[in-house]
């Protein structure tokens, strides 16, 4: 009973963004730059207002193409990435661990890639039976894509635990809390197939901020306290009508079988007043809450 849900196709996916290791880049940056400040230095030891111009131009432009490389080293830590965006758009992603340097004019956003866990608060919200229950969730979750989950929606996390309630609810709504028809899901006797339609549903509704759902579970599933003592009447109740059906079904069979065996032995002949008497009897003594006291007859059959 997954909700279908009509959504947009995404604008942006992810791709791997271009980039280089940080460390040749940052090694002949710091030496430019040494080399500059002492080129600087030497040129306004010069005689001559051209040579001091020139050298210390020279210099000046050499530093500044140093802090400029410099400019784009990136430092990407385990289990996050860089989005990179170049005056307005998407360039890609860079997901390679270490010090990497890209184009110094992109701006880069940190994205955690790392495994996460999201607890909704305990809901307060009807079953498919119109009864009020409390119910609350854990889901764990990873961004999959970090392009639509920076650009397809204005914050992912907050997007992730508005839409995890909204399929916590859904669900809630969709199946009773207890049943005791076998052909229908509950909440607290299906547990697994649930949670599972839950993971389901919460994916479908995050997919487009390029989030994946690993997992999700239910944390707290009761009645509310209001009707709480009224239910749980009505559970023990229907577990004594269970029972006593349960009970009957095996008594009939057994009186049953009971007859049909005493037949094909020929051990006694009974006629139908004396087999609705021993099925009566049999049937008394098998669905008693008691046990039962022996009579031993001491005359015929009859008497």
């Amino acid at each position: 009973m997954t909700e279908h849900l009509d959504l947009p196709a995404p604008q942006v996916r992810e791709r791997i963004a271009r980039g280089v290791s940080g460390w040749p880049v940052l090694a002949v940056s710091a030496l430019v730059l040494v080399l500059s400040g002492a080129g600087f230095i030497t040129g306004l030891q010069q005689e001559g207002d051209a040579v001091v111009l020139s050298v210390v131009g020279v210099s000046f432009l050499f530093g500044l193409t140093a802090l400029i490389a410099l400019a784009g080293l990136t430092p990407v830590a385990p289990g996050e990435a860089r989005v990179l965006q170049l005056l307005g758009r998407y360039t890609g992603t860079v997901r390679t661990d270490g010090l990497r340097w890209v184009n110094p004019l992109t701006a880069r956003r940190r994205v955690s890639t790392r495994i996460r866990n999201h607890e909704t608060d305990v809901l307060k919200v009807n079953d498919a039976d119109g009864n009020p229950i409390e119910i609350a969730s854990v889901v764990v979750w990873q961004v999959e894509d970090t392009a639509r989950a920076v650009f397809e929606v204005d914050d992912f996390i907050e997007f992730v635990a508005i839409q995890t309630e909204t399929a916590v609810r859904h669900i809630a709504n969709s199946y009773s809390y207890d049943s005791h028809d076998t052909a229908r899901m509950s909440l607290r006797d299906n547990a697994d197939e649930i949670t599972a339609r839950l993971s389901e549903e919460i994916g479908i509704r995050v997919a487009a901020a390029g989030v994946k759902i690993i997992e999700s579970r239910l944390t707290r599933l009761a009645y509310s306290p209001e009707i709480a003592h009224a239910m749980l009447r009505r559970q023990q109740a229907n577990a004594i009508v269970a029972a006593r059906t349960r009970i009957v079904e095996g008594a009939v069979g057994m009186v049953e079988m009971a007859l049909v065996r005493l037949a094909e032995h020929d051990v006694v002949d009974l006629d139908e007043e004396r087999k609705a008497a021993m099925v009566s009897n049999l049937l008394v003594v098998l669905c008693g809450d008691r046990d039962a006291q022996p009579v031993v007859n001491a005359g015929t059959l009859y008497s």
